[in-house]
């Protein structure tokens, strides 16, 4: 199992939903870095699950404790572990289904990928829980950043069909990504975030679950970051943002619009503004040719509908070798997305320190 991610910071995440905790392992921190610890908690607070209606009742306070790679107040530079443990599984909920392959999940594939010895409560391995740990390691990545008035920060673009406004691909406050990291729904149209999650319940009511798109950006990144081909701006992110659960698609500037456009029309044309080069537009989303260009990154995320929902669905049982059909119970979210908002930023964060670090160091 490729539990391993990076190349200057390396990431290594542990544990299961249902398990006694998971947690994570972070490798090539440098130190004398010194953690706020309240922020990185309120960081973890805003993926927590059962903070609102929109979201599973499960109640996990996601509180971690730093076992190693930490003195003083600050970072040592040996790897740097930490632990959330799991406070409120229900675990019963999966025995009279486990050989029950439920539909979305990794229940069918993680089973015949581990010859059935995988965790399979609440998901196992493959579980959402898992980006808790992620969430912890982008905080601290955030942390960096900020040291170099470097922001990230994003809002949900959209629940089914509802959308919210986009981000002003060429002038965006860095005052307006932090606004949007304190909102519980991160939304810049307060109408549309109503409108989303009044969908949101009705969609709960009907037992049924509802995906959407988040979009992010990073903004005072510098320029000249990024090693291509396979070290990209663009293949770094990407890696990260799809080892999350439920994306299902990456884009980044226009995106799959750019193809409707011509030439002429998507390339982001040069000019020098206060003795630095800028450009008129961001089709591109800040990255050319894999390498930032000092305009603000902009990409998109696809969350997909939760696959746990009450509706009755077909399916199979793989110990009797039956079709049969099951209805899913216990708890879960009628739509990840508000809660997949800070896992974006977080993975965003961690791949950009380890490309910065390919540069020329972080402090």
């Amino acid at each position: 199992m490729s539990g391993i991610w990076g190349k200057n910071i390396k990431l290594s995440i542990f544990g299961e939903s249902h398990g006694k905790a998971i947690g994570i392992v972070i490798d090539g921190l440098p130190s004398g870095i010194k953690l706020d610890h309240e922020y990185i908690s309120k960081e973890m607070k805003r993926r927590a699950p059962g903070r609102s209606k929109t979201a599973t009742p499960r109640k996990e306070g996601d509180n971690y404790e730093i076992l190693s790679g930490y003195f003083n107040g600050r970072t040592t530079g040996t790897p740097l572990s930490a632990a959330i443990y799991n406070t409120n599984q229900r675990s019963r909920d999966y025995e009279a289904t486990k050989s029950i392959m439920r539909p979305g999940h990794a229940d069918y594939t993680g089973h015949v990928r581990y010859s059935g010895f995988n965790d399979y409560r609440g998901g196992g391995h493959f579980s959402g829980r898992l980006t808790a740990p992620l969430v912890f390691a982008g905080a601290i990545a955030k942390q960096i950043l900020s040291n170099k008035n470097i922001v990230i920060g994003s809002h949900i673009k959209s629940i089914g069909d509802i959308e919210d406004r986009s981000f002003d691909g060429v002038n965006i406050e860095a005052s307006l990504l932090k606004e949007l990291t304190g909102k519980e729904f991160s939304v810049i149209d307060p109408e549309k975030g109503k409108e989303m999650k009044d969908y949101i319940l009705k969609i709960k009511e009907e037992k049924d679950s509802v995906g959407g798109v988040i979009e992010a950006a990073v903004v005072n990144l510098p320029r000249g970051i990024g090693s291509p081909f396979f070290d990209s701006v663009e293949s770094k992110l990407s890696h990260l943002l799809f080892s999350i659960p439920a994306v299902k698609g990456v884009e980044f500037g226009a995106g799959f619009d750019i193809t409707k456009m011509k030439g002429s029309s998507s390339n982001d044309e040069l000019y020098i503004r206060k003795e630095e080069i800028s450009a008129y537009s961001n089709n591109n989303g800040g990255i050319v040719g894999g390498i930032t260009n000092g305009m603000p990154i902009i990409f998109r995320v696809a969350i997909k509908p939760t696959p746990s929902i009450g509706k009755l669905q077909r399916t199979v049982d793989i110990e009797k070798g039956i079709n049969t059909e099951i209805e899913i119970e216990g708890r879960h979210d009628p739509c990840i997305v508000p809660r997949a908002v800070p896992v974006i930023e977080a993975v965003c964060a961690v791949a950009l320190i380890d490309l910065m670090m390919e540069k020329g160091g972080l402090i």
